[in-house]
């Protein structure tokens, strides 16, 4: 599979384990879980950052493998489902660190292109969330997102 703005194939990735059971070593129970992931969420951390720290600290390797349901699932049940979803959340935010750079140096080109790259990920990706019924139809990319973000 190709990257889409770059020469790399990106093939290298890790695989979940075969066995869709939970481990022997959790004790954690379902309620347990699913209120530390609705407490992480207050926090302010995104569903994918949640599912590190359960990794990392908590040593919970797959939330779906314990509860049946992935982290978004059990963010959208509990009402804790993000506005608009995480991908297209940090590439507003990337945009927005790019532009904030071009306003200080003029002359980039390099930055000025990567920035239209960006935004055409922006327009796709925001295309695809439409069609799935993510994003609403009247949402466009925009000074009003951008000014969101940042505050």
């Amino acid at each position: 599979m190709a990257k889409m703005h770059n020469k790399g194939k990106g093939k290298a990735s890790s695989l979940i384990p075969f066995r869709r059971f939970s481990p022997s070593w959790i004790k954690d129970s379902y309620e347990d879980i699913n209120s530390l992931i609705c407490k992480l969420s207050k926090k302010g951390l995104v569903p994918s950052q949640i599912g590190i720290y359960l990794r990392d600290c908590r040593g919970i390797p797959q939330i779906k493998n314990i509860t049946g349901k992935k982290i978004l699932r059990i963010l959208k049940l509990n009402g804790l489902k993000p506005e608009i979803p995480e991908d297209l959340f940090f590439l507003i935010k990337k945009a927005i660190n790019v532009r904030k750079h071009l306003e200080r140096n003029k002359k980039d080109k390099d930055s000025k292109f990567r920035l239209i790259l960006i935004e055409s990920k922006i327009h796709r990706i925001s295309r695809y969330y439409k069609k799935n019924k993510q994003l609403p139809e009247n949402w466009h990319y925009g000074n009003s997102e951008t000014s969101l973000i940042q505050s």
